[in-house]
């Protein structure tokens, strides 16, 4: 939730944690048969720290600007519970095709949640998103002004921001899924 200050850094975090849980995926599904259960979860570990690594380093080569941006957040991919979680849930238990598609499948559902949080919190901190080439910072691809600096709310670009537009967004998709219960109990209702 740090990183989601704004657009770029949200989708380098997630174009990042991506390509790791895909790779990691795909490296733990091939290995699935070699590594001992007594040290499953060692070893899946030391692959995801090792696909960070490389990440790192080619953020570091090619493009500073974010690796300076995201900062410590890039190594904590190694601890994040989504890559962890489909190693031992699916790609150690499936072949190498279907275990790249699910870690590409996850990967781009969590890039769209974490776009999703630097957006709003942009948006409403700054009053406007903006969009640099990450490989080039002097070119500004998208430089878009909605709110007026007077209305524009700066909380939500620090880490309490990002707890706030995370209660609120949960608090909707709460909202429309008893929204949803509700319109099917009705439904079910006149049908008898």
């Amino acid at each position: 939730l740090a990183v989601t200050t704004s657009a770029i850094n949200g989708a380098g975090m997630g174009l990042s944690t991506t390509v790791v849980l895909m790779f990691s995926n795909m490296i733990i599904s091939i290995l699935r048969n070699f590594i001992p259960d007594r040290v499953r979860i060692p070893g899946y570990i030391v692959i995801i720290a090792s696909l960070v690594t490389v990440v790192q380093f080619l953020l570091q080569g090619y493009v500073p600007a974010l690796n300076d941006a995201l900062g410590v957040y890039i190594p904590l991919i190694v601890v994040n519970c989504i890559i962890l979680g489909r190693a031992e849930a699916f790609a150690s238990k499936n072949g190498i095709l279907d275990s790249a598609l699910d870690g590409l499948g996850m990967g781009l559902g969590y890039t769209l949640a974490v776009l999703s949080m630097s957006f709003i919190r942009e948006l409403i901190s700054t009053g406007g998103i903006k969009v640099v080439n990450p490989f080039n910072e002097a070119q500004v691809w998208l430089n878009l002004h909605i709110i007026p600096e007077n209305f524009t709310i700066s909380i939500f670009g620090s880490s309490v921001g990002a707890f706030i537009t995370f209660a609120v967004l949960a608090a909707a998709v709460g909202a429309y899924k008893q929204h949803v219960t509700a319109k099917e109990e009705a439904a079910a209702k006149e049908e008898k």
